[in-house]
């Protein structure tokens, strides 16, 4: 997916069969959902070459869930933003959202997925404790903004910091202005990340919107492109 994944499992004996089968998922997640690979079934579909109901389930339902996102975010999560269908926004919390689960439902309780940034972590972190997420600082790479403290829960966070102005304004067009990261943490790594990415879509707007989220389970952090710095009540803040 364009990125690096690192798995922890502190204290599991079938560490290297747990982490060698996560691999394999997320293997299977880019061959079938990557924009840049011609053979993929994303790019398969968005020319036309299959159905919608010839589609795999994971693909119907990343869709399905790419419209639900549509429609609760007033069209900033937009999928097809681009021009054309990228799922992308979606699918990398997603996929290590359903790693973790698999994870879980093989044994480890205690596990930690990072795949660039997108992080979903269960149980204690290594002394015990919970895990420590560091949010980078969006100028300063060699800084922290905050530092979390989570035992289970995700923590996503969309920038323009590493990859540039890269998430349109559906409204515009354009790509998006006014925030320059956002961080949002919750329950499921798939709707933090779709979160964060629609929030940096909105621009400042996004602050009032994120805020309505927190009575969901949904907390969150933001740093405008002025460098002002935005937290709700209750994140979690180590």
């Amino acid at each position: 997916m364009g990125t690096v994944v690192s798995i922890e499992l502190p204290d599991d004996s079938a560490g290297p069969e747990l982490i060698a089968s996560t691999c394999a998922w997320l293997h299977e997640v880019d061959a079938r959902f990557s924009t840049y690979r011609d053979d993929s079934e994303v790019c398969r579909f968005r020319r036309g070459e299959i159905a919608l109901d010839d589609c795999s389930a994971d693909l119907r339902h990343v869709l399905d869930r790419c419209a639900d996102l549509w429609r609760e975010t007033d069209g900033y999560f937009d999928a097809y933003a681009g021009g054309q269908l990228d799922p992308s926004g979606y699918v990398k919390g997603w996929s290590v959202e359903v790693a973790s689960q698999r994870l879980h439902d093989a044994g480890s309780g205690r596990h930690y997925l990072n795949a660039g940034g997108d992080i979903r972590m269960r149980g204690a972190g290594p002394s015990g404790g919970p895990w420590r997420v560091g949010v980078r600082h969006p100028w300063e790479a060699d800084k922290l903004s905050w530092v979390l403290a989570l035992t289970d829960g995700a923590v996503a966070t969309s920038g323009t910091y590493e990859r540039g102005a890269h998430i349109i304004n559906p409204r515009t067009g354009k790509p998006a202005t006014g925030l320059r990261s956002v961080t949002v943490t919750g329950p499921d790594l798939a709707l933090a990340d779709a979160y964060a990415t629609a929030a940096l879509a909105m621009g400042e707007a996004g602050l009032a919107w994120l805020a309505k989220k927190a009575a969901e389970g949904y907390e969150s952090a933001a740093v405008t492109d002025d460098g002002r710095a935005f937290t709700s009540p209750g994140l979690p803040v180590a």
